[in-house]
């Protein structure tokens, strides 16, 4: 009887050693699709393509980007939440899709918040206030009392309906008693040519997209709006500096995946997220644009915990903008 349980045992052993890794233990088998939920080109694009490229370098399997634009985002966002959950298929998160869109779509959210998984941040953006050269305001206090003074107020521009630029520059109005009513465009592009040629006073974008025309004297940054200043635009107070105090709103990207996908390929992914943010070659090409580290760890990092917990915030913050302000897309 000893010799045969001990047969069996090295069988039972044997069988082990070449059974085949389950799905989980083998990922990734194949390429992974990292969707971007907007057009190519422009900040989103940049930090999607750029992400592919390290995490591809760090799993050893090619991560292709495919770009699925609409309803501000909600479109790539919905196929992501709907594919299978199996690590092989993320999503390239703005501010927009993990947390302003269940403010201002309200119940015409196509997903839930739960419905997608938490991997990492990638990096933080801040925005930037800015006005035309020919508006007598060369200050965020002095801007506040010309939108008091003058009927009616000030007109602002942003990126469009329920964008980062748009809630972010609500939250300026309701902190700081700012009179100022919305233009919404289609994109950055289209409002700064308005903001230059004067045909808006006011708007709000994110630095990247707005940094050449600042630095070339088109534009006259009043304020940045992260809790430090911007490394780009060192001259420009925070909102909070400049006497908005507490003010603190960023634009940011991160990955997110199926809610149902395996944990420890959400620890794997959130590793390599980690990582990727991390990477010079990554830093590199995000910092000169304005770019800030994630910083949701004790040591300046991501996590798929800690991302989850910023996405919490992210969420009660912008639904409480959005009820104030009535922002919402109809």
């Amino acid at each position: 009887m000893a010799a045969l349980s001990r047969r069996a045992v090295l069988g039972a052993v044997g069988l082990a050693a070449i059974r085949p890794a389950s799905a989980q233990d083998a990922w990734p088998s194949r390429p992974i699709r990292l969707v971007i939920p907007f057009t190519p080109a422009g900040t989103t694009d940049l930090v999607g393509r750029l992400a592919a490229e390290r995490l591809s370098a760090r799993l050893g399997q090619q991560v292709v980007v495919e770009n699925r634009p609409g309803a501000g985002g909600n479109v790539g966002a919905e196929f992501v939440a709907r594919a299978e959950a199996d690590g092989h298929t993320l999503l390239l998160t703005t501010i927009g899709t993990g947390a302003i869109n269940f403010a201002v779509y309200g119940d015409k959210m196509p997903y839930k918040h739960t419905d997608l998984a938490a991997v990492g941040l990638l990096v933080k953006v801040p925005n930037v206030l800015m006005v035309a050269n020919d508006l007598p305001a060369r200050s965020v206090a002095e801007l506040v009392a010309l939108t008091k003074s003058r009927a009616g107020g000030l007109n602002y521009g942003s990126a469009g309906i329920g964008s980062s630029p748009h809630v972010c520059t609500e939250l300026f109005n309701i902190m700081s008693g700012a009179r100022m009513t919305h233009v919404p465009y289609r994109g950055s592009a289209p409002m700064l040519t308005e903001l230059m040629a004067g045909r808006v006073e006011v708007g709000m974008d994110n630095i990247p997209s707005s940094l050449a025309f600042i630095k070339d004297g088109k534009l006259r940054a009043i304020a940045t709006t992260g809790a430090t200043r911007s490394a780009v635009l060192p001259d420009v107070p925070t909102l909070d500096e400049a006497g908005v105090k507490g003010f603190e709103a960023t634009a940011w990207f991160g990955i997110l995946a199926p809610a149902a996908t395996p944990r420890a390929v959400l620890e794997r992914l959130g590793r390599e997220t980690d990582a990727a943010a991390r990477d010079p070659a990554f830093r590199g090409r995000i910092q000169p644009l304005g770019g800030d580290l994630p910083g949701l760890t004790p040591d300046g990092g991501t996590s798929p915990a800690a991302f989850d917990a910023f996405l919490a915030v992210e969420r009660r913050k912008w639904q409480e903008v959005a009820q104030r302000s009535g922002a919402k897309v109809e």
